[in-house]
C-alpha cells in the first residue's frame, strides 16, 4: 500500500508547477512510511510513497521503470493474481528484476495497454507514463477501494491519493455548494465530487488517458461496471448450487489476499461478515492474527465475547483492544486532522483506534467490508423489504408513527434505537422508491438541511438535484430489490464505507484488504434473485446459510448494531466548550457567512435540552465541517 502523486504540464505556465511534486509526495508519508521516490521527465513529474508489503527489497521501490526506461509506473494497491501473470509473461519472453506485483503490472501494460486492467484482481490507483509515446495513463480499481483525486485546468493536471497532496500544490479552492448540501444530509460527500468544485474523484472502474503531444485529456473511460442484468439472474432452483459457488468464490478471494511478505492478520468484530473471513483464512494460515475492539463503557455495542467464540473455534492468535470512551475521545483530533474534506461518519473514530492498535502487530489486515451492501444487511434493507412485501406490518408501523415520533431517540439503547428506526420507516413509507432510498441514507431531509444555510447562500440547487438524480437512476417503484443493493455499492460503499476504512487505516500505515470486494465475489450476488439474500425471515440469507456450519451458532441471533460513538454525552461534557465557544459560536458563524445563525442557535438549544432526540448526528456533521474549515484557513 502506498501513496501516489503526479503532475502533467500542458504549457510553460504549467511547467512552473513540476517542482511541487516533492511537497505533494511528502504529504503522503503516512500512506507510505518505508520509502519514497520522485521521477521527472519533460512535462511530467511523478511521486511515490511506499508501504512495503510484497517484495520489500529496495529493487521494488517506485517510481519503477521498464528495462528500456521508456515506461514508468507509480502504483498504490495490490495485484493479487500477479504470480500467474508473471509466469505467463516469462514464457512469452519477459524478464523480471524483482518479485513485485508492480513490475508484473508494468509489463502487462506494455504488452496490452489499458486492456491489462481487466486481468488485475486487486485494488489500486496507478499511473503509467510512456516517455516516447508521450502519454500518461491513470486508472482506479473496480470498486473504488483505493482513492484517486485529480485537478485540471488549461495548463496542467494534478492527481494524487489524497486531497492534501493536491492543495499543497497551490490550486484555487472554491467550495462546491452542491456537495455541501449532500454532505449535511448524508454526512459524507458522494463520489465523484468533493468539497471543492475543481477537484474530482476518479470514478471506480475508470481511467484517464493524457495525450501530452496534443495537450489533451480524454474523458473518463469506464472499463468496469457491476454486471447487473435482471434477465440473466439464476433460476430459483439454483439456491443450493449458489451456496456452494459462494463458498468457493469467497474462499479463493480470501486465499488471494493472504499473499504478503510482512505480518498479516484480520479484523474480527464478532459479526457474521468478519467471522466468515477469519474462518476461511484460518484454513490457509495457522494461528492467524485476529484483532477486536471492545468498548468498556458501551456494552450495547461490545461484541468481543462473540469474536472470542470465533477466535477459540479457529485457534487464532487473538488480541482484544478494550477501550474506554475517554480513550476513544482522545483519538478525535488525530482522526479529524487526517481528513481532507468533511466526513462525519462517527464510527471512523473507532476504525482509527482499531487501525492504530492493529498496526503495532501487523502491516496487513483482512476485513469483512462490503457484505452488507452485497447481501442486504442493513436495517434500511429490512424496511424496504417490508414496504414491498408486508402490507400488514407496514400499516401497523404507520399507525404507530405519531406516538413513535414523540419518543424517538438515538442508537444508544435497544429501545431508543427501535423507536428511531420506526420513525424513519414511517417517513420513508410515504415516498416513492427513489426519494425513500435517499431519505433512508440521510440524517435529515433537503428542506431541513437547506434551512441551516444563510438566506441566498445556496441560490440554486439545480446541480445538486442533477447529481442526486444520477445517483438514484437505478431505482424504480416496480423494480427488482437488487436495484437498492446496486445503489448502495455506488453511493454508500464508495462514498462512506471505503473512505472511512482507507483514511483511518492509511493514517496509521495499515493496509486493509476486503475479500468481499473481490470482483468475482461481487459479480456473483448480482446474478442471484434478491430473495436469495432477503426474505421474511432473514437478511444476508444465502451468506448466513452458506457458512452456518463454519461459525458458532450464537452469532446467528445477534441484531444488526453498527457502532455509534457517544456523541451526545461528549457534546454535553468534553465537547461543549468547543461547540459553544469556538466552532458554533455566534460571532464565528456570522463572520463565516455560510450558516443561518438563527437555525444554528435552534440546533444548539435542542442539543442541550432535556429531549435532544437524534440531533447529535446533525451537530456532528457541523462540528466536523467547522473543524475542517478552520484547518483549511479558508
Amino acid at each position: 500500500m502506498c501513496g501516489i502523486a503526479g503532475i502533467a504540464s500542458f504549457s510553460e505556465k504549467g511547467n512552473l508547477f513540476l517542482d511541487k511534486i516533492e511537497s505533494a509526495t511528502s504529504c503522503l508519508q503516512q500512506r507510505g512510511p518505508d520509502a519514497s521516490g520522485i521521477y521527472k521527465h519533460q512535462q511530467v513529474a511523478l511521486g511515490h510513497r511506499r508501504l512495503s508489503v510484497i517484495d520489500t527489497s529496495a529493487l521494488a521501490t517506485q517510481p519503477m521503470h521498464d528495462v528500456t526506461n521508456r515506461y514508468t509506473i507509480i502504483f498504490n494497491g495490490e495485484f493479487f493474481n500477479y504470480a500467474e501473470h508473471r509466469e505467463q509473461l516469462i514464457k512469452a519472453g519477459s524478464s523480471f528484476r524483482t518479485h513485485s506485483d508492480t513490475e508484473v503490472l508494468l509489463h502487462l501494460y506494455i504488452k496490452e495497454g489499458p486492456a491489462c486492467l481487466e486481468k488485475i484482481n486487486g485494488f489500486f490507483a496507478l499511473a503509467i507514463y510512456d516517455s516516447i509515446g508521450q502519454t500518461l495513463f491513470i486508472a482506479r480499481d473496480r470498486m473504488g477501494v483505493k482513492p484517486l483525486l485529480y485537478f485540471r485546468d488549461n495548463d496542467k493536471l494534478f492527481f494524487a491519493s489524497e486531497m492534501k497532496a493536491l492543495t499543497t500544490m497551490g490550486i484555487p479552492r472554491e467550495l462546491d455548494k452542491a456537495s455541501m448540501l449532500a454532505y449535511f444530509q448524508l454526512n459524507y460527500i458522494p463520489s465523484p465530487h468533493t468539497i471543492y468544485k475543481n477537484i474530482h474523484k476518479l470514478s471506480p472502474g475508470s481511467y484517464l488517458l493524457v495525450d501530452l503531444k496534443h495537450n489533451q485529456i480524454e474523458q473518463e473511460t469506464v472499463w468496469y461496471q457491476i454486471p447487473y442484468k435482471p434477465e440473466n439472474q439464476l433460476h430459483v432452483s439454483a439456491y443450493e448450487y449458489s451456496k456452494t459457488q459462494l463458498i468457493q468464490l469467497l474462499d479463493k478471494a480470501v486465499e488471494r489476499r493472504l499473499v504478503a511478505d510482512v505480518p498479516l492478520g484480520a479484523f474480527l468484530s464478532g459479526g457474521i461478515d468478519s467471522s466468515i473471513i477469519v474462518a476461511l483464512a484460518s484454513k490457509h494460515v495457522k494461528k492467524l492474527n485476529t484483532f477486536s475492539i471492545g468498548f468498556k463503557d458501551e456494552p450495547h455495542f461490545d461484541e468481543t465475547q462473540y469474536a472470542q467464540l470465533v477466535a477459540d473455534k479457529y485457534k487464532t492468535n487473538h488480541t482484544v483492544f478494550n477501550l474506554t470512551t475517554d480513550e476513544l475521545f482522545a483519538s478525535l483530533n488525530s482522526a479529524l486532522d487526517y481528513l481532507d474534506e468533511p466526513f462525519a461518519d462517527s464510527s471512523a473514530l473507532a476504525v482509527n483506534i482499531l487501525s492504530k492498535e492493529t498496526r503495532k502487530h501487523v502491516t496487513v489486515a483482512l476485513s469483512g467490508d462490503g457484505a452488507d451492501e452485497l447481501f442486504a444487511g442493513y436495517n434500511k434493507h429490512r424496511a424496504e423489504w417490508i414496504l414491498r412485501n408486508n402490507k400488514l406490518q407496514r400499516t401497523f408501523i404507520n399507525m404507530s408513527a405519531p406516538v413513535v415520533s414523540i419518543f424517538q431517540g438515538s442508537r444508544g439503547s435497544k429501545l431508543s434505537n427501535n423507536l428511531r428506526q420506526l420513525h424513519r420507516f414511517a417517513e420513508g413509507s410515504k415516498l416513492n422508491a427513489k426519494e425513500r432510498y435517499w431519505r433512508w441514507c440521510s440524517f435529515a431531509n433537503e428542506q431541513t438541511v437547506a434551512g441551516i444555510f444563510k438566506e441566498g447562500w445556496l441560490a440554486d440547487n439545480s446541480e445538486y438535484l442533477k447529481r442526486k438524480n444520477k445517483t438514484l437512476e437505478h431505482l424504480s417503484d416496480d423494480g427488482d430489490f437488487n436495484q437498492v443493493l446496486l445503489s448502495d455499492m455506488q453511493l454508500v460503499l464508495v462514498g462512506d464505507m471505503l473512505v472511512k476504512v482507507d483514511q483511518m487505516s492509511m493514517a496509521n500505515s495499515l493496509q486493509v484488504r476486503n475479500p468481499f470486494l473481490d470482483y468475482e465475489v461481487v459479480n456473483f450476488p448480482f446474478s442471484l434473485p434478491s430473495h436469495f439474500k432477503i426474505d421474511a425471515a432473514s437478511q444476508k440469507k444465502i451468506l448466513r446459510e452458506a457458512f452456518k456450519d463454519m461459525l458458532p451458532t450464537q452469532l446467528y441471533n445477534l441484531p444488526k448494531k453498527g457502532f455509534e460513538v457517544p456523541l451526545l454525552r461528549w457534546f454535553k461534557t468534553e465537547l461543549k466548550s468547543l461547540i459553544t465557544d469556538h466552532l458554533l459560536q455566534d460571532d464565528f458563524i456570522v463572520d463565516q457567512g455560510i450558516f443561518n445563525l438563527h437555525e444554528i442557535r435552534k440546533l444548539k438549544q435542542q442539543l442541550f435540552s432535556q429531549n435532544p432526540g437524534d440531533i447529535h448526528a446533525r451537530i456532528w456533521s457541523l462540528v466536523v465541517f467547522q473543524y475542517w474549515w478552520k484547518k483549511q484557513e479558508l
